[in-house]
């Protein structure tokens, strides 16, 4: 089975796992999920993430991480650019999450990177999500 958006199937296989309190979550490999995996490992919102080949497409295999009450560090993971509707914002337009305390997640011609990045090398590009 094809998916139309493995992006948004990423986000809600992250949201699921959050909710129940998965250690881990398998994500359906792509450039753009490694590239979001890793996004989100360096702003410290998953402890690691791991390729693994399954003969196929491969899978990512994501270890999320909690407080020291249980809960998730992820509290919310919302996809703004869809295939239907695409986000595209200037360097100078990309939004602040939470005052600054979320990220947005954006694709530009340079990877994949946060919006804090995309300040600091002056792009902008498509907006694929936010995390807070």
């Amino acid at each position: 089975m094809t998916l139309s958006d493995p992006i948004a199937d990423m986000l809600t296989r992250i949201r699921n796992a959050a909710r129940i309190n998965r250690a881990q979550v398998n994500i359906k490999a792509s450039n753009i999920c490694v590239g979001i995996a890793s996004v989100l490992k360096k702003e410290g919102y998953i402890l690691d993430y791991d390729r693994i080949d399954d003969g196929y497409q491969g899978i990512i295999r994501a270890s999320l991480k909690y407080d020291q009450d249980g809960g998730s560090i992820i509290s919310e993971i919302t996809r703004v650019s869809k295939p239907g509707c695409r986000i595209y914002s200037a360097v100078g337009d990309l939004p602040r999450v939470m005052g600054g305390m979320g990220i947005a997640i954006v694709s530009t011609s340079k990877g994949v990177m946060s919006d804090n990045e995309c300040r600091q090398t002056n792009v902008g590009g498509e907006i694929l999500c936010t995390v807070s």
